[in-house]
């Protein structure tokens, strides 16, 4: 990427750097982080007083994981501890003065009150950098228009996603979702964009709209690339190709919002189960722990656990050893793409696993099922719960639309769908059948779960 020689935060070598060149830098930018941490928030303070700890004590990453973790509930909680005591959410947690804070994001709070990223100028920077190595990477360059098509507002995938391609010289077009399917049909056919950027559901439906609205089928609208974002699905090999057949494009998994953890996939994806590449180690340190025992699990070939993050080079409201709630899966071999560095898959969300007869299964994987059976199945779906998991009383419950099949049709499709589940997953769903548009869709972030109360 071309870049102004004085802006410091990007070096081009940082990328291809050797492993053992990159902990090092890692570690570097950590004793220093945690310093500036324990100095400026009353928060981390605590947890290095919780085991007796000083920021003199980190000298390697072994050290480090003796700190205690944060999660989503504590952080929440720190807010408002923050707002009763000094009238602000982030005085608690925030390390900069506020003169230096330039911008507040927010997860979407889908499950709660959302938790709050403070940024200054530089950890803004670094985030447009973070976006930018990613589109690149992908092909994108100066030139190139991109449909944002996910969100206009304060979350981690709205501005700061817009700023990021225009950082790297593209030119965004932030139509997002709010004005609903034809509005964002209607922006790419008058701006004729080489991309998207959108939910893996979004796009199923894009695909089965742009007929009805624009007269021709969607991989006529001229879009070369469909970025995956803001659910799962994408790191799944059938979701692709049905967006890769549905638009003509080539079709990317990628992750990272306001914050400092970024990764996309690259275009072996078929080849390495749907992994992206983890592109921000240099501003982003990467640890796993067991989800219930909270234990360290190596950084190894195929190695399972929690996603736990530490923001690097971050002077806002840095985070340090958060779990945000993500089971992620790492490989640490060489990509067929020949880029270094560790590759992740995110598998679903701790608090969105489901257990059926002791089988753990996530909703985005009963999503890649689904979605092998298209087009006899629209791939919509939704599970029916009568009590929040993850336990559930078999059998568990699937409400799915099918394409409008005829009886005989629908009795030997469920029967292939039963033994898909079972070799696939290990679990036996029964189904509730419905037509073509029975379920509503949802233009931003998908809920494939329904609570429905006996």
């Amino acid at each position: 990427m071309k870049r102004d020689p004085s802006q410091a935060l990007w070096n081009p070598a940082v990328e291809t750097l050797p492993r053992e060149a990159l902990q090092a830098l890692q570690l570097d930018r950590l004793r220093r982080q945690v310093r500036y941490n324990w100095e400026r928030s009353p928060v981390h303070r605590r947890k290095f007083d919780e085991v007796g700890a000083h920021p003199n004590d980190i000298r390697s990453l072994a050290d480090f994981a003796r700190i205690p973790l944060m999660t989503k509930e504590e952080h929440r909680q720190r807010q408002e501890e923050s707002l009763r005591e000094h009238g602000s959410p982030i005085a608690l947690m925030g390390c900069a003065p506020a003169e230096e804070i330039v911008r507040i994001s927010a997860t979407s709070g889908t499950t709660g009150v959302p938790t709050l990223y403070t940024l200054t100028a530089h950890d803004v920077a670094i985030v447009n950098e973070m976006h930018a190595r990613k589109y690149w990477r992908a092909g994108i360059r100066p030139g190139h228009t991109m449909i944002q098509a996910l969100s206009l507002s304060m979350f981690t995938g709205g501005l700061p996603l817009s700023q990021g391609i225009m950082h790297l010289g593209a030119c965004v077009v932030p139509v997002g979702i709010a004005g609903g399917t034809k509005r964002v049909l209607d922006m790419v056919a008058l701006t004729r964009p080489h991309a998207i950027v959108a939910t893996p559901s979004f796009g199923q439906y894009l695909i089965e709209e742009a007929p009805k609205h624009t007269g021709r089928p969607a991989h006529e609208l001229g879009l070369r690339y469909f970025f995956c974002a803001g659910e799962g699905g994408g790191g799944e090999r059938d979701v692709r190709q049905v967006l890769a057949d549905g638009f003509g494009a080539k079709v990317y998994d990628h992750t990272g919002g306001g914050h400092a953890f970024h990764g996309i996939s690259c275009d072996h994806a078929d080849e390495v189960d749907g992994a992206m590449h983890f592109v921000s180690e240099d501003h982003c340190l990467l640890e796993l722990v067991d989800p219930k025992k909270r234990t360290p699990i190596p950084l190894e070939e195929g190695a399972m656990g929690e996603m736990v993050f530490t923001f690097l080079d971050w002077r806002g409201g840095p985070f340090m050893r958060y779990a945000l709630g993500d089971l992620l899966q790492v490989w640490t071999k060489p990509c067929p793409c020949g880029k270094p560095g560790i590759r992740f898959k995110i598998l679903g969300r701790t608090d969105d696993m489901l257990t059926v007869k002791g089988v753990n299964v996530y909703p985005q994987a009963i999503a890649g099922v689904i979605t092998r059976f298209r087009p006899r199945l629209t791939g919509v779906f939704r599970i029916r719960l009568d009590r929040p998991g993850p336990l559930v009383q078999p059998p568990l419950r699937l409400r799915v639309e099918h394409s409008g099949l005829e009886p005989a049709a629908l009795a030997t499709l469920e029967h292939q769908l039963t033994q898909e589940f079972r070799e696939s997953l290990r679990i036996r769903p029964v189904f509730e059948w419905l037509l073509p548009g029975d379920i509503p869709r949802e233009a931003g972030k998908t809920r494939l779960v329904e609570v429905v109360q006996p």
